[in-house]
């Protein structure tokens, strides 16, 4: 395989369906001073009356070239196909390739990226494989997960093969090892632990999940399996509906791109839940739910110190052809500081920017279409049930009590409440 023509075919999987279908073309220009991206949707396919937009964002379903020089050439939703850091590492060490290109990480890395796109050099799509990672695997992939954090992996047969049943994961983000595996009726994304970590980060995701539902959000399902001797976190795939003929796959996109930014340092400032949720108000079939989901997860992740709520960490999903929603909540992780007066999410949510708190959060309830009450009494009733029902949720879970004790000042902090 090579993309040094740098061109691409974009494959989709309507919804509904279970074969992928040819959307358009995607070409990254290099030959000028700046990277340009070009995609253009098919005309076969804007003929179909079936036909959907990949996002409604970007790259609405129209006949046009749509051009951008953000990102090396590549489109929001397009990226968030695209492996990240864990993703990206095992792409770089399977191809043993030190010119690895954008391109690459899209041609490279496994069909069971999120959401409904695809990618290859065929103007056709090949058959899905209908491969995935089971259960019994994931003793392997811990093991070869392991070994890959350490930088100790041996290029014998047997890791070989184990690396490759990683790959059949690697397109979902995040910095962590992980993989996707599945059972009888679901997908699901298996995240590991590591011997580097502080605690037990897969009990401690899965305890907050199931706080955050405790509270009211609409969180993904998890679950935790006990694999040679360490706990694996299990997150359901939302993105994915088993049926007798295979996996539907619905279309997503991440925060990053309904704000039409990046994760580069410089365009941190574009990161804001204010922002996100007047985009969100544009295209959601559910407004008025959605937007009040993303205020109670706002001040969820402020009363759980979360400051990983980067912009990746959120995102829409549509079920059928029109059906924009925010997501479940995920990769929800308490951050425990020192300061007890003062602690930032990464977005801003307020207008006093960034700053965790009460305060600040309720100063632009409108956007959230929330009025004061509604927002003073969403913000008390959960900052009360956390203070008071973290460490109870924790420990049901499995969370041990060494664990709470280092987790414990990252809850419902003293300057979360300063006025």
């Amino acid at each position: 395989m090579t993309s040094k023509n740098n061109t691409c075919f974009v494959y989709i999987t309507l919804p509904g369906q279970i074969e992928p279908i040819t959307a358009g073309k995607l070409v990254i220009d290099d030959s000028a001073d700046e990277v340009i991206g070009r995609f253009v949707y098919g005309k076969s396919y804007l003929k179909r009356h079936d036909a959907v937009e990949i996002d409604p964002v970007e790259l609405k379903l129209t006949d046009k070239i749509y051009e951008t020089v953000k990102m090396s050439g590549i489109f929001g939703a397009i990226r968030d196909s695209m492996p990240d850091y864990w993703g990206r590492r095992l792409i770089e060490r399977h191809i043993a390739r030190l010119d690895v290109c954008e391109m690459d990480y899209l041609l490279y890395s496994p069909d069971d990226r999120i959401g409904a796109l695809g990618f290859g050099l065929n103007k056709e799509p090949p058959a899905p494989l209908r491969k995935f990672n089971k259960m019994l695997d994931l003793k392997k992939l811990q093991s070869i997960a392991d070994e890959i954090v350490n930088d100790e992996v041996s290029p014998t047969p047997e890791r070989e093969q184990v690396e490759e049943l990683l790959l059949l994961g690697t397109s979902m983000g995040g910095a962590r090892p992980k993989a996707v595996v599945s059972d009888k009726d679901n997908l699901w994304l298996a995240k590991f632990n590591s011997d580097k970590d502080r605690w037990n980060n897969a009990l401690v995701e899965h305890a907050m999940l199931n706080l955050a539902q405790e509270c009211g959000l609409n969180v993904a399902q998890s679950k935790i399996k006990r694999v040679g001797g360490k706990d694996v976190l299990l997150v359901k795939r939302f993105d994915r509906k088993h049926t007798k003929d295979g996996y539907l796959r619905h279309r997503m996109f991440s925060a990053l791109t309904a704000l039409q930014t990046d994760d580069s340092p410089t365009s941190r400032s574009n990161w804001s839940y204010i922002t996100l949720v007047e985009e969100l108000r544009r295209f959601s079939t559910t407004p008025c739910e959605d937007a009040r989901q993303l205020f109670m997860r706002m001040v969820f992740n402020a009363l759980i110190s979360n400051t990983d709520d980067h912009p990746r960490n959120h995102a829409f999903v549509a079920h059928t052809a029109n059906d924009w929603r925010l997501s479940p909540a995920y990769d929800l992780t308490p951050t425990p500081m020192i300061s007890i007066e003062h602690r930032d999410l990464a977005m801003v949510c307020g207008n006093r920017g960034r700053w965790a708190n009460a305060k600040n959060m309720r100063s632009e309830c409108c956007r959230f279409m929330l009025g004061p009450t509604e927002a003073e009494s969403i913000i008390k009733t959960m900052a009360e049930f956390i203070e008071k029902g973290w460490y109870k949720t924790a420990r049901r879970v499995g969370v041990s009590e060494r664990d709470c004790e280092a987790i414990k000042s990252a809850f419902a902090y003293q300057g979360f409440f300063m006025e």
